[in-house]
C-alpha cells in the first residue's frame, strides 16, 4: 500500500514504519551473527515515538548531551551510552543517573570526573576514552573527526597509559556515510596504534558513520571487522550508527506557494532548506524528489527555494514532467535522519508536523507545532 501524501499536513515529515523495520532487521542480523551491540545514535534520529519499536531490535542509544541521555533512558529504557567533547559540570550528576557507559574525550575530563563515577552508588557505570587514530577518508572537513587540529579524541602522542585505571573501553569514530571497506582500512590503523591498549580493555566502540542499511553496503566486510577485534582481543564490540537506522525511511512533504521568474522559473515552497533540512546547505547535497529529475531530464526545470528571507535558502534545481503550480505537493526522499534533530524556527518559520505510517493504522500524525514552540525558545 502506498502512502497518501496528499492527506498529510504541509510541511510534514513522515516515517514509513515498514522501511524502518527493514533497516532494523538488517542491523539485528549483524548483532546475531557477531554478538556485537548496535546502538541508535540519537544525534541522527530522535523520533522517540518509534523508540519502543527500535528497542525490540537494538541494544539501546548513544547520546551526546544530558537531554539526549534522558530521552533515551525514559523513552527506550535500554542501555544508554554518553559521549561529549566536554561535560558541563552542573549537569554531570544528572548524566550519571541515566548512563550505563560514559566516554571521555580527554584524560583531563576523565581525571576531573572519575571520582564521581566511581562513587556513584546506584549502579556500575563503565567508562571509556575516545581515541583519535588520525586517519579518515572524509573529504568534507566539517564532518571529519580526524582533520588537522581536531578536538575529537586523544591522539597516540597524547595517550596516557598511566591513567587507564578504571577505564573499561576505547571509542573511535572516524566515518560518515561510508561503506565497510573504509572501516577495514581504518581498523588496521587503530590496531597498529592502539592495539596494546585495546588488549587491556573490556570493550571497543567503533562509533558511527557506518551506512549498514544502504543497498550497496558490504555487510560481510563489516562482519570481518567486528570479529577481528573480538577474536584478537576478546572485547565486546559496539557500533552506534544514526543514519543506518533511519536511512531511506522518511519523507518531507511540502507545498508550492508561488512561482517567480529571474532568469529561470523559481518555485517557492513551504519547506525550507535552512529550517527543515539544514544538511542540504551544510553537507551540501541535493535530495531526491518523487517524480522529479535533474535539470533537463524532463521538460520543465525549476529552482526550488524556501520561504525564509535567507537568500541562500535554495534546495536545488529539478525538472518535472508537468509545469508546477501553487498548491502542488512535492515529496522529498530520505528525510528522517538529520532533519528533525537539526531543524529550527529561523524567521519564525513553523516546524513541519511529524507523522508515522504503518499498514495496521495508516497515517498517524504524532506531533504538530505552532506559535508556542517558536516563542518558548525565546524570551
Amino acid at each position: 500500500m502506498n502512502i497518501d501524501f496528499a492527506a498529510l499536513p504541509s510541511p510534514c515529515y513522515i516515517v514509513d514504519e515498514r522501511l524502518l523495520v527493514r533497516n532494523l532487521e538488517i542491523l539485528h542480523s549483524v548483532q546475531e551473527r557477531t554478538g556485537c551491540s548496535i546502538l541508535l545514535a540519537q544525534k541522527g534520529f530522535s523520533m522517540f515515538s518509534v523508540y519502543p519499536l527500535i528497542g525490540r531490535y537494538l541494544k539501546g542509544v548513544t547520546s551526546s548531551s544530558l537531554f539526549e541521555a534522558r530521552l533515551g533512558f525514559e523513552e527506550m529504557g535500554k542501555e544508554v551510552h554518553v559521549y561529549a567533547p566536554a561535560y558541563i559540570e552542573e549537569e554531570f550528576d544528572e548524566i550519571l543517573k541515566y548512563s550505563d557507559h560514559i566516554v571521555f574525550n580527554s584524560f583531563s575530563q576523565w581525571s576531573k570526573y572519575k571520582d564521581k563515577v566511581k562513587s556513584f552508588a546506584k549502579k556500575k557505570i563503565e567508562c571509556g576514552i575516545r581515541i583519535n587514530p588520525e586517519y579518515s577518508e572524509l573529504k568534507t572537513p566539517i564532518y571529519d573527526p580526524c582533520y588537522a587540529n581536531s578536538r575529537m579524541g586523544v591522539t597516540l602522542a597524547n595517550f596516557r597509559p598511566d591513567m587507564l585505571d578504571g577505564i573499561d573501553g576505547l571509542h573511535f569514530h572516524t566515518m560518515c556515510e561510508q561503506n565497510s571497506d573504509t572501516l577495514e582500512r581504518t581498523i588496521k590503523v587503530v590496531d597498529e596504534k592502539f592495539g596494546k591498549y585495546i588488549s587491556k580493555m573490556k570493550w571497543l566502540n567503533m562509533g558511527g558513520g557506518h551506512h549498514i542499511t544502504r543497498e550497496d553496503y558490504d555487510i560481510e566486510t563489516l562482519i570481518r571487522c567486528i570479529m577481528y577485534f573480538k577474536d584478537k582481543y576478546g572485547v565486546q564490540v559496539y557500533l552506534e550508527p544514526g543514519e543506518a537506522i533511519a536511512l531511506n525511511t522518511g519523507y518531507l512533504v511540502s507545498t508550492v506557494l508561488d512561482i517567480v521568474e529571474n532568469g529561470m522559473k523559481i518555485a517557492i515552497l513551504d519547506a525550507s532548506a535552512a529550517c527543515h533540512m539544514p544538511d542540504v546547505l551544510e553537507m551540501p547535497y541535493r535530495p531526491n524528489i518523487i517524480d522529479a529529475g535533474k535539470p533537463g531530464d524532463f521538460p520543465y526545470t525549476y529552482r526550488l527555494g524556501g520561504h525564509t528571507c535567507l537568500a541562500g535558502d535554495i534546495i536545488g534545481d529539478y525538472s518535472f514532467k508537468q509545469p508546477l503550480k501553487p498548491k502542488d505537493k512535492l515529496v522529498f526522499c530520505d528525510m528522517a535522519h538529520y532533519t528533525m534533530v537539526k531543524n529550527n524556527t529561523f524567521n519564525g518559520v513553523n516546524l513541519p508536523s511529524i507523522a508515522l505510517y504503518n499498514e495496521a493504522h495508516g497515517i498517524k500524525v504524532v506531533k504538530k507545532f505552532g506559535y508556542d514552540d517558536f516563542k518558548s525558545r525565546l524570551s
